[in-house]
């Protein structure tokens, strides 16, 4: 029995990751995911003949002769299945359609405040279907929805502990699935940042993902997984003290992260627009340029922390991250002023992706739980 299940699951690994090694490299052949994969040609081919047989990889022609016989040309069908992420903030909703290989394919941002009730979701969820409408999405293609809620995402008890920015707490998973026609998985909002942040980066062994939106998050990225602690609370930088007995933060505590880095602290001298601050700042209008520098030398200390915490990349993501651009370097400046250790490269990155970050990495985590059962 124990040499059965051992079978089972060799097979099984070597099924998921010849899939992956096809969605990362586009067009293969069986000879290469032998070689590459260090598995046998026969086990590499029965393997993919499985995969055909399920509508998951397709022959594409040949590949380019090397001498001898032309091997079979394979490729993922990206649309061979679908997933669908939905963000949710306190006065928007983000949804995004993906495919199979973690490709956007479409997204929207839409005016929808949060209201508590089951009326709520029943609003979202009509969204979401006249979202996949547009999208023209074959129903029976998606896997589920991923669903990116501001708050505290208990995956043990199925719960959404609390979210002090919506005022709501205890939310059984249930009661905010049953309103949706798919399966359901939830993230909290900036562990599905990074998420996205990391699916495709490769390179990427751990990273620190700090979310600069309405309100300060924080998630640790490693070894392709998010790092969840022991109360599903890792990474929760918003609320650490950096002024004693500071400005009040909206979770009640005074100096915290979140009062002095959210993004409404800059966008507010600017009509509530994020980026007609920066535009301001490009001009080097004398205000902008001072609430900047106020606002960099918090970040910068925080940044500063975190390294020296996890001795790994901060990547500057949210709507601050999406945003700032060539004056990543300014921020890079201030931190090395703080670094101890005098690194001389910078590891303050900006965010791959500007845009539906957190919907993005919420779709995602549905396609990752999918692949890892091939």
């Amino acid at each position: 029995m124990e040499k059965k299940i051992t079978n089972m699951e060799v097979k099984r690994k070597n099924r998921n990751g010849v899939f992956r090694f096809i969605c990362k490299n586009g067009t293969v052949s069986n000879p290469d995911i032998s070689y590459y994969m260090k598995i046998s040609l026969p086990t590499a081919t029965q393997i993919t003949k499985e995969l055909i047989a399920e509508g998951l990889v397709e022959e594409r022609g040949e590949m380019q002769s090397t001498g001898g016989r032309r091997a079979k040309a394979l490729s993922a069908v990206t649309g061979a299945r679908l997933a669908v992420g939905l963000d949710i903030t306190k006065n928007h909703i983000t949804l995004v359609l993906t495919n199979i290989v973690g490709e956007m394919l479409k997204y929207e941002r839409l005016y929808q405040p949060f209201f508590t009730g089951e009326g709520y979701y029943q609003e979202v969820s009509e969204k979401l279907e006249e979202f996949l409408d547009e999208s023209g999405a074959d129903r029976e293609k998606i896997l589920g929805v991923g669903i990116s809620f501001p708050g505290i995402i208990d995956l043990d008890g199925e719960l959404i502990t609390y979210s002090h920015i919506l005022g709501v707490e205890a939310v059984p998973f249930a009661s905010v699935s049953r309103f949706f026609s798919y399966p359901a998985f939830f993230l909290n909002d900036a562990n599905a940042g990074a998420y996205a942040e990391g699916f495709h980066n490769e390179e990427a062994e751990r990273f620190f993902y700090l979310s600069l939106s309405n309100t300060v998050g924080g998630a640790v990225f490693s070894n392709r997984e998010l790092v969840q602690g022991k109360n599903f609370r890792c990474g929760e930088v918003g609320h650490m003290t950096v002024v004693i007995d500071g400005e009040r933060c909206y979770c009640g505590k005074r100096g915290c992260l979140d009062a002095y880095c959210a993004a409404g602290r800059l966008s507010e001298m600017a009509g509530g627009k994020l980026e007609h601050f920066f535009e301001l700042l490009d001009r080097g209008e004398t205000a902008a340029v001072k609430r900047w520098d106020s606002y960099t030398d918090y970040l910068a200390m925080a940044v500063n922390n975190i390294h020296m915490i996890l001795d790994c990349d901060v990547v500057l993501g949210g709507y601050v991250g999406s945003c700032i651009g060539t004056h990543l370097k300014y921020v890079w400046d201030k931190v090395a002023e703080r670094d101890t250790f005098e690194e001389k490269e910078s590891y303050v990155k900006a965010c791959n992706y500007k845009v539906a970050a957190a919907a993005l990495g919420a779709a995602l985590k549905v396609i990752e739980t999918f692949v890892s059962q091939i």
